[in-house]
Formats: C-alpha cells, structure tokens, sequence
C-alpha cells in the first residue's frame, strides 16, 4: 500500500537549534502507528509540519502523495486532528464548534455524531467556557471520529479523560481503522500505544532512533526470566546470554539477550523444572532504553527542557504568522 504519511530525511531549524534532524516516518492506510518521544523530542514540530503550519528547511514530506505546506487546504478535507489542549469558543456550545469544525471537512457523519456524543456522555448544550478540559477534549474527539476522513493526527488526545472515557477512545480509534482510516497517535499513555499501535517509532533529538512492529522492536532488547529449576546460579551465570542474575524465594530471576532461550534451554535439558516463565520488554522499557541516558534532574536536563521549551514557542509563532 501507498503510505499516506511519507516524511524522508525532514529537517526544521529554528535558528540555531535544530528540532527535527533527517527524520523518517511513514504510516500506511488502516494502521494505528505510535509515534513517541518525550517533550523537546520533535514530535509536534513534525506534527506541524504535517499540518502545513510550518514548512520543512530540508528533506521529503508528503501527504497522500501531496506537499501538506503548498496543498494544505485540500489535505485538510481528508484528515482530522485533535491537539493535547484543546480551546473552544466561548460563545460556542459544543455542538456548535463540532459541526463547525466538520463543516470545515465538508460534513461530518449525523449518525456517528450522535453517537460519540452519547458514548462519550457529552452534552452538546453547553457553551464552551463551561467545559472542563475533558469535556473540550470531547468536543475535539467527537468531531474528528465523527468526521469522514482518511487520517487522524491525534496529539495526546486522551489528555484530561478520565479512565472509562479512554476506554472509549480506544473503542472508536479501533473503528475508525476498520473503515480503513490512517492513525498518528502521538501519546506518553505507554499502554494506549501498546494498545493500540501496530506500528510504532520513537524520536530522540529530532530523529527516528527505532521504527517497527511492538514484535521486531520487543526482538531488540532482553526477556526477563523467573525460573524454579534444579540447576545452580553459578552455572546459569557462566551462560554469555544470561544478564543480571538475582535468586529470590529459591527462585532465579535474570533477563536473556533475544536469540538466546535456545541457551538456556540446553542448559536446563534433564533437568528438574518447576517453573519457567519469560516475559518481552514491555514499550515502556523499550522506550526507556532509548532515553535511560539522558533520565536527569540536573542541570543538563533543566537547559534541555528549556531548550524544548524554545522549540516549541518557536514553533507555534511561526505557525500562527503564516
């Protein structure tokens, strides 16, 4: 299939800084493709990008085959997208800014709209300035899902629901990709990807440092194993596959590099085995090993977060004098 998102080698600067440094991401038709990295990672300048809101210094970016800075408007009736923050317009009731915002798609599906309002318990009768942040974040949501679109760029979407009514974002994202709609779900719910996502790629520093399948990236790091069998610890650490061995309660607990079950399976051949289990890294831990080195509080740490920071309102200000 022709991917409907295709961003080869994109680089945006900011004078000095640069936010996104030769990065790669292409999400497919029918797919719910996870896209992850911490705050001052890139991800929403990518975003933009993607939005046409701010247009790349270098590289290939492209939406259905279309440049998103020079054919932004058309782009924008085949795709929806919902911020982490969403504002509404006061005077506005809910209903209101939703048709308004599928007007700007042309049209959004009636019976769908009815729908999602129920399923999400949001009251369209309302003006805006008395929604709380979750029910903003409805509003957005609603009108997206609602909406007949080929792409959904959400941008931590589920922010300020709260658990049953993330439940139910899942529920409709699923839906949504069986009518064949394309996800970029930009999110720090680690579950909700793993949920979700087929696909996922995680940025650091303005770059893709892993893209794959939650199956080819959980191949990359270690398993963790407990295991109750009749064999010394010494001996299973002598095992070059084997990391990390503790004994607890008579039970050895370890992690094995990917490949190398087949190792200690030899070793436990005519052995006592009570019990054996092996786990696969979580995304959690696949994320945390990408960024383990730079979990700081310290000084470093506050000049990158401010140097997030500066991408970010770099980012919006260009965007908003387009």
């Amino acid at each position: 299939m022709d991917p409907i998102i295709e961003v080869k080698g994109l680089i945006k600067n900011f004078g000095t800084v640069r936010a996104l440094d030769g990065l790669h991401l292409s999400v497919v038709p029918g797919e719910v493709h996870g896209f992850l990295g911490p705050n001052g990672a890139g991800k929403s300048t990518a975003i933009r990008v993607l939005l046409g809101l701010l247009r790349a210094d270098s590289g290939t970016v492209r939406l259905f085959g279309r440049d998103p800075w020079h054919d932004a408007v058309a782009l924008h009736r085949r795709l929806a997208y919902v911020p982490g923050d969403v504002t509404l317009w006061p005077k506005l009731t809910g209903g209101e800014a939703i048709d308004l915002l599928g007007g700007l798609r042309g049209g959004i599906n009636a019976e769908r709209r009815a729908e999602l309002l129920e399923r999400f318990k949001l009251d369209p009768t309302r003006k805006g300035h008395t929604y709380s942040k979750g029910n903003r974040q409805k509003v957005a949501l609603v009108a997206a899902l609602a909406a007949d679109v080929d792409l959904l760029i959400l941008d931590e979407p589920t922010s300020g629901l709260d658990p049953l009514m993330e439940l139910v974002f899942r529920e409709t994202v699923r839906e949504a990709t069986e009518r064949g709609t394309a996800v970029l779900l930009s999110s720090h719910i680690l579950a909700e990807v793993e949920v979700l996502c087929q696909r996922v790629t995680i940025i650091r520093d303005g770059r893709d440092v892993q893209t794959g399948t939650l199956s080819d990236l959980r191949q990359l790091t270690r398993s963790n194993v407990i295991l109750d069998a009749d064999i010394g610890s010494e001996e299973l650490a002598a095992l070059p596959v084997v990391h990390g061995l503790s004994e607890d309660a008579g039970q050895l607990r370890f992690s094995v590099d990917d490949g190398g079950m087949g190792t200690v399976v030899e070793a436990l051949a005519g052995r006592e085995v009570r019990a054996l289990s092996a786990t696969p890294p979580s995304l959690e831990e696949l994320f945390v090993h990408h960024y383990e080195d730079t979990v700081d509080v310290g000084p470093d740490a506050v000049a990158g977060s401010a140097r997030a920071g500066a991408h970010e309102n770099a980012a919006a200000q260009e965007g908003r004098g387009r």
